[in-house]
């Protein structure tokens, strides 16, 4: 088993930015992303979201299963994990990673992902780690790594992503109806 801190477990951190409004802690966030799940994610098997404060990064357990593989007949182990779902997993965790830290993200679009497939993953658990490299006003740089119950390296991913905060989507939505009554 890997160690790490579920967030639930170290104290929260409460901010107040100069707008005035109260931030959520990095605790709170996590709890507010396992309560509002995307279907996605239980799509691709996602099931626990964990931060490790200390490594600054996210932990995103998931379970691949029969109906994620294919070259599914006779295959030893169950099938090979498709390697959409692999990316997918992979792509979950830089995003989260991204929106656990960020202060105001509400949207995490990517715009580039590369993966590595490194060993080809089958039926069982794995975590995935997500962890922000780099964070500006409007774009973020991410990385990820998916490892098996045995701590061995399966694939390994970097992102680059549009970051939506409110004032952003706000401005996009209220350009957006201006475009429309014209």
């Amino acid at each position: 088993m890997l160690n790490i801190c579920v967030a639930c477990d170290f104290p929260g951190r409460k901010t107040v930015p100069s707008s005035g409004r109260q931030q959520m802690s990095l605790s709170e966030r996590i709890k507010q992303l396992n309560a509002n799940r995307s279907p996605a994610w239980t799509l691709l098997g996602v099931a626990t979201i964990a931060y490790d404060e200390t490594s600054k990064r996210v932990a995103i357990d998931v379970n691949a299963e029969q109906r994620h593989c294919h070259s599914i007949a006779g295959h030893p182990k169950g099938g090979i994990v498709q390697g959409g779902i692999v990316t997918g997993w992979l792509d979950v965790a830089m995003a989260t990673a991204c929106l656990v830290e960020g202060e105001d993200a509400l949207a995490v679009a990517s715009l580039e992902v590369k993966v590595t497939f490194l060993l080809a993953a089958h039926p069982g658990p794995y975590r995935a780690y997500g962890t922000v490299i780099r964070r500006g006003r409007s774009i973020g740089f991410m990385a990820a790594e998916l490892r098996d119950s045995h701590d061995e390296l399966i694939a390994t991913a970097s992102s680059t992503a549009a970051l939506r905060g409110q004032k952003r989507l706000t401005a996009s939505r209220d350009s957006a109806a201006r475009s429309s009554e014209v």
